[in-house]
């Protein structure tokens, strides 16, 4: 009798599942937030070199040099994440490190992208600011579009990429999934006291900032009374926007308020306007308090309340990513979304990797 035990020994091993190809239209959306970055970070580099070129006032410059090589920084960071998306070792990174400064780029970018068109706009129905309003030693006009026209692009390529991206990792966020089939966890109790603190938080933010958009100056720096432009305006309802948008949204999420609804709509918003709210609270009290310190007017000794805004932005946006980043986390150990990038770079076939996933 012939055993069939050597057939089984010598018979070669399964072969690793082959990562998925990245599409052009994930590669072409990294080259162009790589590129995007270009101009913003040569004209930070001059900067910091003592080149003020398009700078007002070039001695404000020594004055803003941690700012600037801050910013430098951060732009680094975004070209490394469009390189993530691309490349092999981005798919074998730890989801928390894409993951978080990904959803502060969301927040930064994504707020640009919503306040540019409606400055825009008001300048169209309204006319341009009168003189009187503008900086005089503020950098030039090109710098202004320079600046905000690369983040535009940058903003529009890196989310695009990241989508493509989370497209392939986390299919189960992106896919048919509904509200309702969130996982009822025990830590579902907490989950809905921080919604709930994150949108009283939320209240408060957007009453301040609809206030002074629309022209008030209680609470504001005595200093900054006097020179708040259109721009600054739009900056704030903006803010009061995505802070009302991110905890409805994610009060709905917590409640299972509408379980029919798809997954990704709220998920995109609570992503979105979440980080702008913790994003630009975190960016507007550093700039504060280095605007502060480089100061010589004794009147910006005075922050009034607009430091404290910032820093319950701060506080909501957390409130929002603790809460989002148990969910998911849990709904991940379920099995309800497996890590499909990771599961193509190891050695198990499609079949074992999804059972212990569900394990």
């Amino acid at each position: 009798m012939t055993s069939t035990l050597p057939l089984l020994s010598t018979a070669p091993a399964a072969a690793p599942s082959a990562p998925a190809p990245v599409g052009r239209v994930r590669t072409a959306a990294a080259a162009v937030a790589v590129a995007a970055t270009v101009p913003y970070l040569t004209l930070k580099l001059l900067w910091l070199t003592g080149h003020p070129v398009g700078a007002g006032d070039p001695a404000a410059m020594d004055d803003l040099w941690l700012l600037n090589l801050l910013t430098v920084g951060m732009d680094a960071i975004a070209v490394v994440l469009a390189l993530a998306f691309v490349r092999p070792w981005g798919r074998r990174a730890p989801a928390g490190l894409l993951a978080f400064p990904m959803w502060v780029a969301t927040g930064l970018l994504g707020t640009l992208l919503v306040a540019l068109p409606l400055l825009l706009l008001s300048t169209l129905v309204l006319g341009p600011e009168a003189a009187g309003s503008e900086n005089a030693e503020g950098p030039s006009g090109w710098v202004f579009t320079l600046v905000y026209g690369g983040f535009a692009v940058q903003g529009l390529a890196l989310i695009t990429g990241f989508l493509r991206y989370a497209r392939e990792r986390w299919a189960g966020l992106l896919g048919r999934d509904r509200i309702g089939d969130l996982p009822h966890s025990p830590t579902l109790s907490t989950q809905r006291a921080f919604a709930c603190v994150a949108a009283l938080l939320a209240t408060g933010i957007a009453a301040a900032r609809l206030s002074w958009a629309f022209g008030a100056t209680a609470g504001l720096p005595v200093a900054w009374q006097e020179e708040r432009g259109r721009s600054v305006a739009v900056m704030d309802a903006v803010t009061a926007a995505m802070a009302v948008a991110a905890v409805v949204a994610l009060l709905v999420l917590v409640f299972r308020r509408r379980p029919g609804w798809r997954l990704r709509g709220p998920l995109a918003l609570v992503w979105t306007a979440g980080g702008s709210v913790f994003a630009w609270g975190a960016w507007q009290l550093v700039t504060f308090g280095t605007t502060v310190t480089a100061s010589a007017d004794p009147r910006e000794a005075v922050p009034g309340l607009l430091p404290l805004v910032e820093a319950v932005q701060v506080v909501t946006g957390l409130l929002v990513l603790a809460v989002g980043a148990v969910a998911l986390a849990e709904r991940a150990a379920a099995g309800a979304v497996p890590d499909t990038a990771w599961a193509a770079t190891t050695s198990l076939p499609a079949g074992d990797a999804d059972v212990e996933s569900a394990e």
